[in-house]
């Protein structure tokens, strides 16, 4: 799988670009704040829907511009053409020139894994980042996923506004009830059933990195014990009296033990860098393993934060990518760009929102 062609119109600091990638080690080089990490947000967009900062569309947008546009040709068993197109006024995904009506059949046309220092929050951060992980995960393996997770929300956002009235319709309230149960069992049962599968790359990806024999394990913490149905009947009286669902998967976490302790509050700063670094590693290695080829990988400036040692258990993540002709894109500042891949990288030179090839010498 590869970006073949690239096209931006006031996206972030790019009014006009037009690019062609070929497939392997694009290192994208700049002086910060010219435009590098902006270019992996458009391919990450691409594949995910979303910006990897964590941003609205309308922080897409060119300064002064109504909307942006995003397009982009993507080569994996086939050729797709993908277009993106947001404002205030107007949406569109295109996929092969015909409008996307649901996610589900758009979803997994292109994959990515990202690592950035947002990645640190997985670690650090709030339950909502790590539920993002799994349902990251689940909605670029298994197709059916996301329905059942906007089935949920839908569900979900009709009872928490019937909690919130002065009367409640207790009638209307069990039907959505039901409806947030079956759902919400089908999510759980998915997210349990993946964790395993997560946890045994991530404990050897750690220790790759580490070099260490630290056990570092991922367990799902749900907020539903036992039976869902049953705990909601028990939580009722408080739920109303809170005007919201206080059960369920939108509040479930994704617990990351190290030594059986909480990697949060007892992992030093390394320790969670390589965590991190670990849990996307088994992202790119699962999507490999279900899709038979490796994700575009997108690293933003992480290489030169990292010592030789983790540098070197990163390496064979590159390695196939580079056998299945696949692609990474890195970028860099002139004092951290990972000298050691010179030999086959392409290089490129990105300054004040333009991208152009870079020769060396």
């Amino acid at each position: 799988m590869h970006l073949a062609r690239l096209r931006l119109r006031n996206f972030r600091n790019y009014a006009r670009l037009d690019v062609t990638f070929e497939p392997g080690f694009h290192l994208l080089l700049g002086r910060n704040a010219q435009g590098k990490t902006n270019i992996l947000e458009a391919i990450y967009l691409l594949a995910t829907l979303r910006s990897f900062r964590g941003v609205g569309n309308a922080d897409l947008v060119r300064f002064g511009q109504s909307g942006y546009l995003v397009a982009a040709g993507v080569v994996s068993d086939v050729a797709h053409e993908i277009s993106i197109y947001w404002s205030r006024q107007e949406r569109r995904l295109t996929l092969d020139g015909r409008a996307v009506r649901r996610l589900e059949e758009y979803l997994g046309t292109f994959r990515v894994t990202v690592f950035c220092t947002e990645d640190l929050q997985l670690i650090k951060g709030t339950a909502r980042h790590r539920r993002r992980f799994l349902d990251l995960l689940l909605t670029q393996t298994e197709p059916d996923y996301l329905s059942w997770w906007q089935r949920y929300l839908r569900a979900l956002r009709a009872r928490n506004a019937l909690l919130k009235q002065t009367t409640v319709d207790l009638v209307a309230l069990d039907g959505f009830t039901r409806e947030l149960v079956a759902a919400g069992q089908m999510l759980m049962e998915r997210r349990r059933r993946l964790v395993p599968r997560v946890a045994a790359r991530v404990l050897e990806a750690y220790r790759r990195i580490s070099g260490g024999s630290e056990e570092i394990r991922l367990r799902y913490q749900s907020t539903v014990r036992e039976d869902f149905a049953t705990e909601l009947v028990r939580v009722r009286d408080r739920e109303l009296a809170r005007r919201v669902t206080l059960l369920g998967p939108h509040l479930d976490d994704l617990e990351i033990l190290l030594e059986d302790r909480p990697a949060a509050a007892f992992a030093s700063e390394g320790q969670k860098r390589s965590m991190a670094l670990a849990l996307k590693m088994a992202q790119a290695e699962l999507f490999t393993e279900v899709h038979g080829a490796p994700p575009v990988l997108l690293i933003d400036d992480v290489m030169g934060e990292l010592d030789e040692s983790r540098r070197a258990a990163f390496l064979p993540l590159l390695e196939r990518a580079h056998l299945a002709r696949s692609q990474v894109f890195m970028t860099a500042t002139e004092e951290s760009w990972p000298k050691e891949l010179a030999p086959r990288l392409i290089r490129w030179r990105v300054e004040s929102g333009t991208l152009k090839p870079d020769r060396p010498g």
